[in-house]
């Protein structure tokens, strides 16, 4: 039988009630935000949530218990069917230049999120198969590309949020593949000099910094000096990188390093967001007593600023509940990941960490104002059932690899 080599007995059924219980925080927040509106479409959402929760449980099961050999099999298939999906909003329309959902009927999907179970299984049976030596070059090169593609279809949307959750995933899954630190060091180094590279003086500092570790890693003078060239050409193009962005994106990052202040614009979110996740206090206002959610002072606070509301109504000891339970789900995936013996599970479940993690410290950093405003949902809590729904999903991978961590 296809289920056959399931044990049920190592499930990790402490991983599936803290998630029910981050979808109920959740379920509350998106009833509270949409509770004084006159809009149906918004009175709706609670609902519809509802009905993307219980088809997200049935998404859950079914990724349970389907074998380990399944989704080994379909991973390239699903990666095709993946970009396909990718490429199909950029032809069905769009509203002001976005191309971000296929729309059904009533239903909206976005492509995005489903590709991220398509991309990840695809990388994680590329770096699985074969003992991939991840000092050649050509396979890292390879793992890369696997990325580059949806990665540069999202920011095509434009959803350079999402678009990132893409790329998060590549260091983290070939680290844990086998990558060798000095290359992952190698592989990073140019982003430190992308980032240091708008002042002199950082961009300096960045520079000998990168430069004697190189040294210390005793590679040789050639291999020296084509990273440190890399390095410094990366620096030089930066500004073309810049120009590359759309106004809005550049406006966002400006507004969060403190270059813009635009308190009616990009920064009203984050303004109001703090506003609201301050007010509540130790033990928040209550359920339905927010003022900034209920008088719609905070924007997309079904959404995007999820976060905001349960941070005034339920204050402190909620918004510590949301992070212990999102740390605890994180901290279980890497265990887990760590004593599977299939590497390709292994992989998966290192990746949905990777995934789950990155929203929620875009996220909660966001409504905080320690990470620009990239609108990407927070897991299990956020309105959406694309987002739900994925999510779901990628838990069920953590636990197919818990009930199967002794196959390989």
């Amino acid at each position: 039988m296809i289920f056959s080599d399931i044990k049920l007995s190592n499930a990790d059924y402490g991983l599936i009630v803290i998630v029910c219980v981050l979808i109920l925080i959740g379920l509350a927040a998106i009833y509270s935000a949409s509770f004084h509106v006159e809009s149906s479409t918004l009175k709706s959402n609670f609902t519809k949530q509802i009905i993307w929760f219980f088809l997200g449980i049935i998404a859950l099961v079914a990724t349970i218990l389907i074998p380990l050999r399944v989704f080994w099999s379909i991973s390239y298939w699903a990666y095709g069917i993946s970009i396909i999906l990718l490429i199909l909003p950029l032809f069905l329309g769009s509203v002001v230049d976005v191309h971000r959902w296929i729309v059904l009927g009533p239903i909206k999907l976005q492509p995005s999120e489903f590709a991220k179970i398509g991309v990840l299984l695809a990388l994680a049976r590329y770096l699985a198969e074969d003992r991939r030596n991840l000092e050649n070059l050509k396979e890292v090169i390879i793992s890369f590309v696997i990325i580059i593609f949806p990665f540069l279809l999202v920011v095509k949307q434009p959803d350079l949020g999402t678009a990132l959750v893409f790329a998060s995933l590549i260091l983290p899954v070939i680290y844990w593949a086998g990558l060798p630190t000095y290359l992952l060091f190698i592989i990073v180094a140019p982003f430190i000099s992308l980032v240091s590279a708008f002042n002199f003086y950082t961009f300096l500092a960045a520079m000998i910094i990168i430069g004697s570790i190189l040294f210390l890693f005793h590679r040789g003078l050639r291999y020296f000096l084509i990273n440190m060239t890399l390095n410094i050409s990366v620096g030089v193009i930066t500004p073309f990188l810049w120009g590359k962005l759309h106004s809005y994106q550049q406006h966002r990052i400006l507004t969060f390093l403190g270059l813009e202040l635009d308190p009616r614009g990009a920064g009203y979110q984050v303004i109001q967001s703090k506003v609201a996740i301050g007010s509540g206090g130790f033990w928040g206002k209550g359920f339905l007593n927010g003022t900034q959610t209920q008088l719609r002072f905070l924007p997309a606070q079904h959404t995007d600023f999820v976060f905001s509301v349960i941070g005034e109504e339920f204050g402190f000891i909620g918004v510590t509940v949301i992070l212990t339970i999102f740390y605890f789900i994180i901290i279980r995936g890497i265990y887990i990941a760590s004593v599977t013996r299939n590497t390709f599970a292994s992989l998966v479940t290192v990746g949905v960490v990777t995934i789950i993690g990155f929203h929620v410290i875009v996220t909660i950093g966001m409504t905080v104002g320690m990470m620009p405003v990239t609108g990407i949902p927070l897991p299990f809590i956020s309105y959406g059932g694309s987002s739900l729904i994925t999510s779901m999903i990628l838990v069920g991978f953590i636990i197919n690899a818990s009930t199967r961590r002794y196959e390989y």
